[in-house]
């Protein structure tokens, strides 16, 4: 970028910068002149992520407004575009993402690049026997822990599963922050744990964001979740603090009851005791399912999901029962 180029850019910021916010104009034209200049300005905003899953569009500003608007002097701004400042954490407009058939993408809790095809043909019904007494004590704690859920909610599957995914989305993060620590601590790589489980945590909280578009919770179902997610987060810190084996034991396990839970509801779908609606439209775009999808087709896609958590959980287990280090064993590629 050569002198006359920078001065005009850093003058057009400042006199913005002083006014409060960034307008989209004085935006647009900063990163329009920074695009003409090899190495300047904000270029790399508009490059679509490597190594994504779909195809995504970003919308790029017009470039004839942007020349337009660098040109200007700030007195010939509006008055209104200037108070309408940009709403983001850093007074920088998202890029307009679309779809492959050029649609507005409306989801901005996942992106086109990490939607993915479920795999279905994985065996539901494998369950890790107990053998020794931290594994008979993890599965019997999970035994005891369903009794009062089943209890409450009985045959009311879609509130079970709503507080289900509430719990089953914390073990992940809780996991990955103290494998991501201890990365730090020691210097040394995790082979590739820590993205395993923040990515299994992100897929748990997608089938909660998936359920609340079909039923909202009501006000003592959300306190209960407060109580629930309170307690279980400091429980399962501590736990995984004094022994990763039994954490991720006790969430395979949590695991398989998620995978029977789910299975009861395909019950239900199909003796018509539970309404099989039509699949709501953000489970269509993260499990890239056929627009005619149900719910039926949804509940299959998360219960092959939850099969896959109770794999990953129990091998992570199995490899701290050997005496060995989670990073010596890489993490399984692909593992939704």
């Amino acid at each position: 970028m050569n002198h006359n180029a920078a001065m005009k850019l850093s003058g057009l910021l400042l006199r913005q910068v002083g006014r409060g916010a960034l307008s989209t104009s004085t935006f647009r034209a900063f990163a329009t002149e920074g695009s003409r200049h090899p190495g300047g300005g904000l270029a790399w905003l508009g490059a679509p992520m490597a190594g994504t899953r779909t195809k995504a569009t970003l919308a790029s500003p017009d470039a004839k407004e942007s020349e337009k608007a660098a040109v200007l002097p700030s007195s010939a701004v509006s008055s209104d575009s200037a108070s309408k400042a940009i709403v983001s954490y850093w007074g920088i407009a998202p890029p307009k993402v679309t779809k492959e058939d050029g649609s507005a993408w409306k989801w901005n809790c996942f992106r086109p690049w990490e939607a993915y095809t479920a795999d279905v043909s994985i065996e539901v019904e494998k369950h890790h026997a107990p053998k020794t007494f931290m594994d008979k004590f993890a599965y019997y704690t999970v035994q005891t822990l369903k009794i009062p859920v089943g209890l409450l909610f009985q045959r009311r599957h879609m509130c079970h599963a709503m507080l289900l995914e509430t719990v089953a989305a914390v073990p992940g993060m809780v996991g990955g922050m103290l494998l991501h620590c201890k990365s730090l601590r020691r210097f040394e790589h995790s082979g590739g744990w820590i993205k395993a489980l923040l990515e299994e945590a992100e897929n748990e909280r997608m089938h909660l964001m998936t359920f609340i578009e079909v039923a909202r919770p009501k006000w003592y179902e959300r306190a209960l979740v407060f109580a629930v997610q309170g307690v279980f987060v400091n429980a399962y810190f501590l736990a995984y603090v004094i022994s990763p084996k039994l954490a991720h034991r006790i969430v395979g396990y949590l695991e398989e009851e998620a995978v029977i839970s789910y299975t009861e509801f395909l019950k239900d779908l199909d003796n018509g005791t539970f309404e099989n609606m039509p699949a709501p439209a953000i489970a269509i775009d993260y499990w890239r399912l056929p627009p005619d999808s149900t719910l039926r087709d949804v509940i299959v896609v998360i219960r092959a999901d939850e099969a896959h958590h109770r794999d990953l959980n129990h091998y992570a287990s199995d490899i701290q029962c050997q005496g060995q280090e989670l990073k010596q064993a890489p993490a399984p590629i692909g593992y939704h």
